[in-house]
């Protein structure tokens, strides 16, 4: 499975906040998006995850057999994303039958991510923290090889940020693609990076286009 994006383009409010983005991303690679704040790294994610529709470029996911790019990822946003009056159980068993093709179990999934304590406990009575790490469960519970990740670490203790980043690679390892947004370290070995700017970004060591 191969993901190629090329010259995408981002358009909010009539401003243009970035341009000329281009990347390829094969199984088991992981990209990190840096840049300042506002600069349009969680943009790029929800143009990825089919929330927001690209001003210019195309976007193309190859070796999915007929399953679109929406039906080959998981986005993790910003927001947790997670229903206050269920438990974290509950939260993740929704979101396997949503999602479709299972994989582990609810109860699996929070003890994977160091919560299996907290599984019958309405989302509502858990920390920061650990409401991220129940987020972070979703990828978990349904197989998907395309995560997009944005700022996962955000809220995670340094023994949480230990756990996503052994999830992160497993998942690679398995053949999985990640495209994640941070402001700090992942520790993905080997991991690519682009840092998005208002004006046309490329990947580190790729060479400009000669002009026409």
């Amino acid at each position: 499975m191969r993901l190629s994006v090329n010259n995408l383009a981002c358009e909010r409010g009539e401003r243009r906040i970035f341009a000329g983005v281009s990347f390829t991303l094969r199984a088991g690679e992981a990209l990190v998006i840096t840049g300042r704040n506002g600069a349009g790294k969680s943009s790029l994610l929800e143009i990825l995850a089919g929330r927001l529709r690209p001003a210019a470029g195309v976007i193309l996911l190859e070796e999915a057999g007929e399953r679109t790019l929406a039906e080959c990822l998981h986005y993790v946003g910003h927001r947790d994303a997670l229903k206050a009056a269920l438990t974290a159980e509950e939260n993740l068993a929704f979101a396997r039958d949503f999602l479709g093709s299972p994989a582990m179990t609810p109860s699996e999934a929070l003890e994977a991510v160091g919560l299996a304590h907290a599984a019958r406990l309405p989302v509502a009575y858990l920390s920061a923290g650990q409401r991220r790490r129940v987020a972070l469960a979703r990828l978990l519970v349904a197989h998907r090889p395309v995560w997009l990740l944005d700022e996962p670490t955000s809220a995670l203790d340094t023994a949480s940020q230990d756990i996503l980043r052994l999830l992160l690679e497993r998942h690679r390892e398995g053949g999985g693609m990640i495209a994640a947004t941070t402001h700090s370290p992942l520790f993905l070995a080997d991991a690519k990076e682009i840092r998005i700017e208002r004006r046309p970004t490329r990947l580190e060591g790729e060479p400009e286009e000669e002009p026409a």
